[in-house]
């Protein structure tokens, strides 16, 4: 992005500004350290916007550019030097409101948002209506991996019309789309920002923007905010009392209780939690007075009147808004409706997502939410002009899986999994030591009922061998036809975060391509909705679909099974049942209508690829199992896996593989002391509920 008149706010702490006077120079305000990059207005003449920070001797440095994170690794690490936290924010906040001065509006990047891959696209932040522009914050570590990142800052007492801010904005925008018209660019907008960016949208139709917002005011006139009760009370309210307004508004942010239960999730010791606590309590106090100091009954109703106007414009100029629009709504927002705005927008708005967060507050990004993870899981990230499930995949860091996965846990504290794997002399091991560490690794295996196999293998790999599977998943889980029974493409964010892919050849071809470790289920929806009675039965098509793409980049082949199913639920309607009930019949109709039928040209019970739900009676819990098999070897293979008789062999091998280890399974639990769940637990009371229960003796299994 471009940029003149660029000051450099010195690296190292947090606050010092330094500007540029009419010669050029640097001229330091404050003796203390700022780690910000600004710029004031851009014009059409400026040079481009880049990042610099000064070292210790105040000698200019570039930032240094790194690679992004591969798709194939486990995520990586978190941050060796902490995270920024709401003590952060707020002294952040506090000394930049107190360091600024009356405008005009500019740019600002924050030093830890140095951008790490070379082709990142730009993101820009356009504030509430404090204008502070560090509501990302909390964020700006993990953004800075795959986003460059610009701050909107506008001081506290600036007065520049919104039309005016819209054409600063806009000014940015396009001179980016003229420096690099093949990448997006981000506008993020967060409350009054999220009319900003709207307004900058309508402008520009035919520039490539991604608009993300943040609990938008566009329903200022349905909020607590609106002109008829605050504005008018505001004309009336002495100075002495409007220095107040800023302590009960950030009581209505629900920021003190956020700071409590944020510091509780992290379940630190008593002695910690009152030190975090207070340590926040005390900057947040810090940050308040400073607000209340500027925060003039005139400021209110600049404030107030801003919003109004900035609404209006926003609201009526969403006809002309065509960019791909994600909307983030907190349902305990106690400012503005955000919920209900969000429903009215996805309407008005081509091209738009929404994601509802039921017990967050107005400023959103200050709660316990992944940034990162909102993107991933709505498939919002790219940085070119199509989405690559591939490319544009970015691993969850350690806290992010965790979160994700933690709804999930309970069923594997309930099945209490059994993770086999084969070394290459058949030696079978009560561990992943079988599985190949360097990829690309295709794993081909039998899918339970619902797949219910899949979070504990996938956070297994992940713990053990630092791993992420890439699951080639039904595109069901990707895109609706039309809308009616099936859920909300939200319901399966959490597949996207953990890096499933829509199953498709050229997929299959990029992640071979990064060298990833897939996961593949031949089987598909046939197997995972299965019939009474086929338990651990293969639905695999007549034709290999998998030999050759693997052969070609020399993918190992692991092949596997899974067993337990049976032993937690008992299927009491299935398909055959359902289809004869009318009613049932329609929905089943209807839900397979929504989806792709991936199975078209196919012949016998897996083109059968019609939805349904089986109603199922829950059993006491028994025990999952699972058993990798000896991977096959398809390296230097290439030419002779081109024979279509050679490579169907190699697939019924790999069938043949899985049903061995089906069998095995089958056959072994039946000598486990521990497959049922009272059994566990009574062990896990005398040796620690963190202890590994043993299960039956296995053997070398034969190949």
């Amino acid at each position: 992005m471009a940029t003149t008149g660029t000051g450099v706010f010195a690296a190292s702490g947090w606050p010092s500004i330094h500007r540029r006077d009419t010669s050029g120079k640097l001229m330091p305000i404050s003796n203390r350290k700022l780690s910000i990059s600004a710029s004031t207005v851009p014009t059409e003449k400026q040079p481009q916007l880049r990042a610099e920070s000064l070292s210790p001797n105040d000698a200019v440095e570039k930032k240094t550019a790194t690679e992004t994170p591969s798709s194939s690794s486990g995520g990586g690490e978190e941050s060796k030097d902490g995270r920024l936290t709401l003590k952060d924010y707020f002294d952040r906040s506090r000394e930049l409101i107190s360091r600024s001065d009356g405008g005009p509006p500019r740019w600002f990047s924050p030093l830890e948002c140095a951008s790490q891959a070379i082709d990142s696209p730009l993101l820009l932040y356009l504030p509430g209506v404090d204008g502070v522009g560090l509501g990302l914050t909390l964020h700006h570590e993990r953004l800075s991996k795959i986003f460059d990142i610009w701050c909107m800052h506008i001081p506290l007492t600036d007065r520049t019309s919104f039309a005016e801010m819209v054409k600063f904005v806009e000014s940015a925008v396009r001179i980016e789309y003229s420096r690099a018209p093949n990448r997006p660019i981000y506008l993020v907008g967060e409350s009054f920002g999220g009319c900003l960016t709207l307004a900058v949208a309508a402008r520009n139709p035919d520039i490539d923007l991604m608009l993300i917002l943040a609990n938008p005011a566009t329903s200022f006139g349905k909020s607590l905010l609106q002109t008829e009760t605050l504005l008018t009370l505001s004309a009336l309210i002495p100075e002495q009392i409007s220095s107040s307004l800023p302590y009960v508004l950030t009581l209505l942010f629900g920021t003190p209780v956020k700071m409590v239960t944020s510091a509780m999730g992290k379940r630190l010791p008593s002695d910690q939690l009152i030190k975090v606590l207070s340590q926040d309590t005390l900057a947040m106090s810090s940050y308040l007075s400073v607000l209340s100091k500027a925060f003039t009954a005139e400021t209110l109703r600049w404030k107030l009147e801003m919003l109004k106007s900035a609404a209006a414009f926003a609201n009526s100029r969403l006809h002309a808004v065509k960019a791909q629009t994600l909307i983030l709504a907190s349902g305990q927002d106690q400012l503005l409706p955000s919920r209900d705005e969000a429903e009215r927008l996805t309407k008005e708005l081509p091209n738009c997502q929404i994601r509802i967060f039921e017990d967050k507050g107005h400023a959103l990004f200050l709660e316990d939410v992944s940034f990162v993870s909102i993107l991933t899981g709505a498939s919002f990230y790219r940085h070119g002009r199509r989405f690559d499930y591939v490319t544009d995949y970015f691993p969850p860091t350690p806290s992010e899986f965790n979160r994700v996965y933690a709804p999930q846990k309970w069923v594997e504290d309930v099945t209490s999994p059994v993770v086999l794997s084969t070394m290459g002399d058949g030696t079978i091991m009560r561990s992943l030591d079988g599985i190949p560490t360097e990829g690309p690794v295709l794993y081909v295996g039998y899918h339970m009922m619902f797949g219910l196999e899949l979070a504990p293998i996938v956070a297994r790999f992940w713990v053990e061998k630092n791993i992420l599977l890439r699951g080639m998943a039904h595109p069901m889980l990707f895109t609706k036809l039309k809308e009616g029974k099936m859920p909300d493409i939200s319901s399966y964010d959490i597949f996207r975060i953990m890096g499933a892919v829509p199953v498709s050849a050229p997929n299959f071809y990029r992640l071979f391509s990064s060298k990833s470790h897939v996961l593949l289920y031949p089987g598909g929806v046939r197997e995972a909705l299965h019939r009474k009675g086929e338990e651990y039965k293969l639905f695999w098509p007549e034709q290999s679909e998998f030999v050759r793409m693997a052969a070609r980049f020399g993918a190992k082949i692991v092949p596997f099974g899974t067993v337990g199913e049976d032993d937690i639920s008992q299927v009491l309607l299935d398909y055959d049942d359902l289809k004869n009930i009318p009613y049932f019949k329609n929905a089943i109709e209807e839900l397979t209508d929504e989806t792709v039928n991936l199975r078209i040209d196919a012949m016998g019970e897996v083109a059968n690829q019609d939805i349904y739900l089986p109603i199922v009676v829950p059993k006491v819990p028994g025990r999952f199992y699972y058993l990798f098999g000896k991977p096959i070897e398809t390296q230097g293979r290439k030419q002779e896996l081109k024979s279509r008789e050679k490579a169907h062999e190699l697939y019924l091998e790999v069938k043949s593989e899985v049903e061995k280890c089906l069998c095995y399974l089958k056959e072994k639990r039946e000598s486990d002391p521990f497959r049922n769940i009272f059994a566990r637990l009574s062990y896990q009371a005398t040796h620690g509920f963190d202890s590994e229960v043993p299960t039956f003796d296995f053997t070398t299994k034969d190949s």
